[in-house]
């Protein structure tokens, strides 16, 4: 979405309800959320957004008991929202949008708020025919899944790529922007079951329990391969990942159980193969803006959906405790604040 104009008017001020994370938490049971009221007001270059609806995130919740120690304390939490534009430039006052980051709510203030200020470069418009719940669910796992294949080399018609981990959110978000693109997915489960997100091509899966799979990958290949990995899980499934890359593969890493793993240099180089890191809790609100804009094509046709909300998975910010313990007890469903 462009930039508009400078307003000149003088920037609003509103008195906004907080979900407050006061101090570090022990475990996600001891997280205490309070729901304080600030005042709020935009700066120059920001926008202030009256939220719709806001998403919380796996990270939010280690974020609040203390494994980010670059989380500050107190801070209202949140990384992704859904919103309507009610201070800024005139050319944006009005637009729904929606938007995520990796420091909001955890180096700083965060969306799971009645208002929120953010950079104006930080937006999308939210695609017609969503709702705000959907929007809001977008954020993470949608950037998460788009920046680790921008950074691999987005797949291309005729590639393959196996996505480890594909009924989580990240992983269902990898298999629709690599078959928006022409690839074909395998995915990989740890118990019997079949894909369950959307996607633009038949995905067959690989059932981790029962069989090898790697093995199982060369067989689908022909004994290629696959070009991409999108490893969503980590350490558990690095070997495998390892051994299914065909020549010039790649391995997108997001996740760790354990830090340490066995690293073969010989069959690395060998097979020229490529590993990528992502953290997006490292990207700012305006390269995350400029992810989900590079995603927005893909809404707007169609071939990306956002994951379906389940009214039991929406709470109020008085519940917000109530939700921050879902996502801690690994829900596969996208859970929700609405103001």
């Amino acid at each position: 979405m462009p930039v508009a104009p400078k307003s000149d008017a003088r920037p609003i001020s509103v008195e906004a309800r907080c979900v407050r994370l006061l101090a570090k938490a022990e475990n996600a049971a001891a997280v205490a959320p309070v729901v304080e009221t600030h005042p709020l007001s935009r700066g120059e270059s920001d926008l202030l957004i009256k939220v719709k609806a806001a998403a919380v995130n796996p990270s939010d919740v280690k974020a609040a008991t203390g494994l980010m120690p670059y989380a500050v304390f107190p801070r209202t939490s949140g990384r992704d929202y859904a919103g309507i534009v009610i201070d800024g430039p005139v050319g944006l006052i009005g637009h729904e949008v929606f938007g995520s980051s990796g420091d909001l709510g955890i180096r700083r203030d965060g969306t799971h708020a009645t208002h929120l200020v953010v950079e104006a470069d930080a937006v999308v418009d939210k695609p017609g025919g969503i709702s705000w719940e959907e929007a809001a669910g977008i954020g993470v796992p949608f950037v998460t899944a788009m920046e680790g294949l921008r950074r691999a080399g987005l797949p291309t018609q005729g590639e393959t790529v196996l996505v480890m981990g594909v009924n989580g959110k990240v992983g269902q978000a990898a298999v629709q922007i690599a078959s928006w693109h022409g690839a074909r997915v395998i995915g990989v489960v740890r118990k019997s079951e079949l894909y369950e997100g959307h996607a633009n091509s038949p995905v067959e899966v690989i059932d981790a329990s029962t069989t090898d799979v790697a093995a199982r990958m060369r067989e689908l290949t022909s004994g290629k391969g696959a070009d991409i990995v999108y490893n969503t899980v980590g350490d558990p499934y690095f070997q495998a990942a390892h051994k299914s890359l065909a020549l010039r593969g790649r391995q997108i890493l997001i996740a760790a159980v354990d830090r340490i793993v066995q690293f073969n240099i010989l069959e690395f180089y060998r097979g020229q193969h490529t590993y990528v890191g992502i953290d997006t809790l490292g990207l700012s609100s305006a390269a995350t803006g400029a992810v989900l804009r590079e995603l927005a094509p893909g809404f707007a046709s169609g071939h990306l959906r956002p994951f379906p909300i389940k009214p039991s998975a929406i709470y109020p910010l008085e519940q917000a405790k109530a939700a921050f313990v879902a996502v801690a007890g690994s829900s596969r469903d996208r859970v929700i604040l609405r103001p």
